[in-house]
């Protein structure tokens, strides 16, 4: 469970970090997906962190 949490969230912030990068040189369309999936994880981990709640496991 901890493990999960803690690749999630390293990997949200890896893919900040990618796409700070890619504001410095300029890729527009590769930094809208790059944030994109960022957003997309963040959801997805909020709505594991609320279904990790209702069944008890933390």
């Amino acid at each position: 469970m901890k493990i999960v949490l803690i690749g999630l969230l390293l990997t949200i912030m890896a893919l900040l970090a990618l796409a700070l990068t890619q504001l410095i040189r300029g890729g527009s369309q590769r930094l809208l997906t790059l944030l994109a999936w960022r957003v997309a994880l963040s959801i997805g981990l909020f709505l594991f962190l609320m279904l990790s709640r209702f069944m008890g496991w933390i």
